[in-house]
């Protein structure tokens, strides 16, 4: 039976030991609780306004879990976060 969904299966997108994800994800909170997602070289990439802490330390923890399941390239997709430099289009 189809639900209609549809996506790579774990073994395609999971991350080997040899190639682990190094994109980071860090909560802050300012005026507003916002979550951040850091490149492997700790630039920005994203950020995301949160309405309070447990939407900010919630969405952080999808993140991370995100991190560590994918790759970095299916990671990226993911995000629709830019390439990385000198890597191709």
């Amino acid at each position: 039976m189809s639900n209609g969904w549809s996506g790579a299966t774990a073994t395609e997108e999971a991350v080997t030991a040899t190639e682990a994800n190094a994109y980071r994800v860090d909560v802050r909170q300012h005026d507003d609780w916002t979550v951040a997602i850091l490149d492997p070289a700790g630039r920005e990439v994203s950020i995301r306004a949160c309405r309070d802490e447990t939407e900010a330390w919630t969405l952080a923890s999808t993140v991370r879990q995100h991190i560590y399941w994918l790759s970095e390239t299916k990671f990226r997709e993911y995000y629709q976060l830019p390439k990385q430099e000198g890597e191709g289009r």
